[in-house]
């Protein structure tokens, strides 16, 4: 993972690997996303931001064949721009996801 992207997470509190569900537990409760895609898992957060687009977006995807809440995923991508709104920071995500 590049050093822009590692930056990004941390800004948003993102950790390198993660499960679906402590990524729910980290973002359901304000304003955010969780989306199993095949592979990958899509998320949508709220941060603030003076310009008005406070959601973000990243792109996990799963470690090994265990898709379910439990099973560990590694961060591959957090969006360079903030969003209007989660439906944006989502499609952002499935456009980055390989499926």
């Amino acid at each position: 993972m590049i050093k822009e992207t590692i930056a990004r997470a941390e800004d948003y509190r993102l950790n390198s690997t993660a499960t679906i569900e402590e990524l729910e537990i980290k973002l359901m409760h304000n304003k955010g996303t969780v989306l199993v895609y095949g592979d990958y898992i899509l998320v949508s957060g709220y941060f603030y931001s003076p310009n008005y687009h406070h959601y973000f977006a990243a792109l996990y995807k799963f470690i090994g064949p265990n898709h379910s809440c439990e099973g560990q995923a590694e961060l591959v991508d957090v969006s360079d721009d903030t969003f209007i709104d989660d439906g944006h920071a989502i499609a952002w995500a499935m456009s980055k996801a390989n499926v």
